[in-house]
């Protein structure tokens, strides 16, 4: 785990952005990095880890043919 570099994010967050103290402190760190323009969310899926979900999780055959 990486270290968190408060002083420079704070910096962002009340010089850069113009926040209050109590401002900056009541943000999540992802929506500290969508205001300062970073991307943020989840990953996209990619094909080798949906391969692994679907041989993990299969559908079964009464699913394919819309039995429940």
């Amino acid at each position: 785990m990486s270290a968190v570099d408060w002083p420079a994010l704070m910096r962002a967050g009340m010089r850069g952005l113009g926040l209050k103290p109590w401002e900056f402190w009541a943000l999540t760190p992802a929506e500290l990095e969508l205001m300062l323009g970073k991307p943020g969310g989840v990953a996209p899926l990619m094909r080798g880890r949906l391969d692994e979900l679907m041989r993990a999780y299969p559908d079964g055959e009464e699913e394919r043919d819309g039995d429940e």
